[in-house]
């Protein structure tokens, strides 16, 4: 099956990524291509028609499930496309529910994206599909700008923290620190180059909070807050031939809760004092911060 020209073409010359076909299936359900209620095609269809291995699609089909956009998910038959409903109530994991979100936003001609968090990890992920939008020509904003805060490398974590309580050269504090700035630098690169291969007026800034947030924030647009709370748990991890025992939060997996100023009063006050909550903290006790 082609697409029309208005929907996502396939091309079958080259191998389609999970997340690829993931994009172009939930492209024809948002363009109502594949209705809500219509069952999906079988996987057998759709790895002919992308050109890879049924494993491929299952990865994509899982994606799309766990975005919610698909219903009666069994061995035995096809998943069916989702209500609307099903798929846009309730929180969503921050990897699943932030990706969407972020597409939609840079679709504006002046793109404002302020964020609280550990790393940039998530918000590195996620930006990736409206990158790919912009370098297709199939969206372009006039300009960019993303305001990024994250805890301090001088103050002591409350997460994540070994087990055992820090100790000399704590190897999980450098852990964290090595991460946040590698996934900082990697989201301003990525940014940033959209100013010479697309002439985007682009602007990335970090900046230190001398606290350790227990949520996640992300400000999209002056329109809609989207928070999360980092659930606390205990995990082992392998790092520069350590394991590491330690309380950390998943930030990926936390779930969002969004307010959307056209939601109602309610909603709409939450957005307008969570942008004046961030402006105080960047234009006040947060600090410089260089990515090194």
């Amino acid at each position: 099956m082609v697409v029309t020209e208005e929907h996502v073409a396939v091309d079958r010359s080259r191998r389609f990524s999970p997340q690829e076909i993931a994009d172009v299936l939930r492209e024809r359900i948002r363009t109502g291509e594949l209705k809500v209620g219509a069952r999906m095609p079988t996987q057998a269809e759709l790895a002919e028609e992308f050109g890879v291995e049924r494993g491929a699609v299952r990865q994509a089909l899982g994606l799309l499930q766990a975005d919610g956009l698909l219903s009666n998910v069994t061995k035995g038959s096809p998943p069916r496309v989702a209500e609307l409903v099903t798929r846009r109530s309730g929180p969503q994991p921050t990897m699943v529910g932030l990706s969407p979100r972020l597409t939609e936003a840079f679709a504006a001609a002046h793109v404002s994206i302020d964020v609280v968090c550990h790393t940039a990890e998530t918000l590195m992920l996620a930006v990736g599909e409206p990158l790919r939008l912009i370098h297709e020509g199939r969206i372009r904003p006039d300009a960019i700008d993303v305001r990024i805060l994250v805890p301090s490398r001088d103050i002591t974590l409350a997460f994540p923290v070994p087990v055992e309580g820090p100790g000399e050269g704590d190897p999980v504090h450098q852990r964290w620190l090595a991460m946040r700035n590698a996934q900082g630098q990697v989201l301003r690169h990525n940014l940033q180059a959209l100013r010479s291969t697309h002439g985007i007026d682009v602007r990335v800034a970090f900046r230190a909070l001398p606290f350790t947030p227990p949520i996640k924030m992300y400000l999209i647009n002056g329109e809609e807050a989207l928070i999360g709370y980092y659930m606390l748990t205990r995990r082992e991890e392998e790092w520069m031939s350590q394991t590491l025992d330690m309380y950390d939060a998943l930030g990926s997996k936390s779930l969002l809760f969004s307010f959307e100023k056209k939601g109602g009063a309610r909603d709409a006050s939450f957005v307008e004092e969570s942008q004046k909550w961030f402006d105080a903290l960047w234009e006040t006790i947060t600090t410089d911060l260089t990515l090194s």
